[in-house]
């Protein structure tokens, strides 16, 4: 086992950049990318930091040279051989050949676009245009590297033994969580903590407890290079910034209301069975299921991403029951801001009335709260989303309005359109 402690005393090696691997990413962004450059791969796209934590003054932490140097890194970065290999010939969701011979051609001589960067009031302005394809491959590992990099500049007035005992402290919390969880009967939970864990090898640990203490019931891990190396599945499917991006395009009013469902259309082409996700708080899950064609409640199930989970839950079983389907065959994955206390709660209230499964975030992979003075290393909320397309703004609701982005007048006009009412406000923790 890596000792992770002399590592981080040791950072600054060469062997260890923030980001090694172009698949050191989420699944997902990759049957996104693939989908995105079958169907739109000339569309323009601007994406952009967002930290929604606004006390972290990331460019107070974070020195800019070494932020850059990073970010070169990555635009290194080549798909190597052997992954190429893996993403062509292995099984994902029980399908060979998932991403087809011209993405895999593209993608192997893809060198990610150039960034733009800037220092405004304590924070960093950072931003990536051009094709949606190559632009939506630095979200991931433009978090990462802020993410760590704050990390890093938190733990570089420790020693070796402070270190030492961070770690073990830290290890102790995860494991102790993993005890918990193993408790509950039928679970089913993955790592989804690529975009702001505390560090890759911290992630990696926190991914071989997982597969050690919780065996079956650990289904994979969205993070590719670790789902590659550790020989486990690779889990995910879409997120917002597909509807976000369709519904900037709209011309019309009404080709804007169509758009959240015409990209579950092309995503229909592709894929099958468990890849057959609905995400459909975008725009406001109530309006996004009552004014959804009936054949997508054919679908496996949908993904809770925010708002009341409960509330989210309750939604999705009634929609099913609503359209004629079983609910107790349907998947529901909970996937936001999760930790132990949520995931047993949750897990006790719906298991045996849909199928229950867990994408656990950021309390899996940078949970150091309370390990160092003033909570320096406790999570913060930092995102990268896309920000326009072809010049126009896009627009996430969510259904919880602290997590809505884009233009306050775009906004209104979104709700608008879509039909969302009055929201409830909850903390955006992660």
């Amino acid at each position: 086992m890596i000792d992770i402690a002399t590592r981080v005393y040791n950072h600054k090696w060469k062997i260890d950049p923030i980001v090694r691997s172009l698949i050191d990413t989420d699944f997902y962004k990759l049957l996104m990318c693939q989908s995105v450059f079958r169907n739109k791969p000339d569309t323009i796209v601007t994406f952009s930091l967002i930290n929604r934590t606004r006390s972290i003054r990331l460019a107070e932490l974070v020195d800019e040279g070494e932020l850059r140097e990073q970010l070169d890194h990555v635009r290194s970065l080549r798909l190597a051989r052997g992954e190429s290999t893996w993403l062509r010939g292995n099984m994902f969701y029980g399908k060979r050949q998932m991403f087809h011979p011209d993405f895999m051609e593209w993608f192997e001589n893809l060198q990610l676009p150039p960034y733009h960067l800037e220092v405004r009031d304590g924070q960093y302005e950072l931003t990536f245009e051009g094709k949606w394809p190559e632009v939506m491959l630095w979200e991931i590992p433009a978090l990462a590297i802020l993410m760590e990099l704050r990390s890093r500049a938190v733990l570089e007035a420790m020693g070796r033994f402070e270190l030492q005992v961070l770690y073990a402290r830290a290890m102790t919390k995860l494991w102790e969580k993993v005890e918990r969880l193993r408790e509950l009967k039928g679970l089913r939970i993955a790592d989804f903590g690529s975009r702001r864990r505390h560090s890759f090898l911290w992630q990696d640990w926190c991914v071989q407890a997982m597969i050690e203490g919780l065996g079956e019931s650990f289904v994979g891990t969205s993070n590719c290079l670790i789902a590659m190396r550790r020989d486990i599945e690779a889990i995910g499917t879409n997120a917002h910034e597909l509807p976000m991006v369709y519904a900037a395009l709209a011309e019309t009013e009404e080709e804007l209301r169509r758009a959240p469902y015409k990209v579950l259309e092309d995503w229909q082409e592709e894929h099958e069975g468990n890849l057959r996700i609905i995400l459909p708080d975008t725009f406001g899950t109530r309006q996004f299921l009552e004014n959804a064609p009936d054949w997508l409640a054919s679908w496996t199930g949908i993904r809770i991403d925010s708002g009341d989970p409960v509330e989210g839950a309750e939604t999705a079983i009634a929609w099913w029951k609503s359209r004629g389907e079983d609910p107790r065959k349907k998947l529901v994955i909970f996937s936001d801001g999760l930790d132990v206390d949520k995931i047993i709660d949750l897990h006790q209230r719906f298991a045996g009335r849909c199928r229950v499964s867990f994408g656990w975030g950021t309390l899996l992979t940078n949970d150091f709260r309370g390990l160092v003075p003033n909570d320096a290393l406790a999570p913060f909320s930092l995102v990268c989303k896309a920000a326009a397309a072809n010049g126009r703004p896009t627009v996430k609701l969510s259904d919880n309005p602290l997590k809505a982005t884009g233009p306050k007048e775009e906004i209104e006009r979104y709700r608008r359109i879509f039909g969302v009412g009055r929201q409830k406000e909850l903390e955006v923790v992660v």
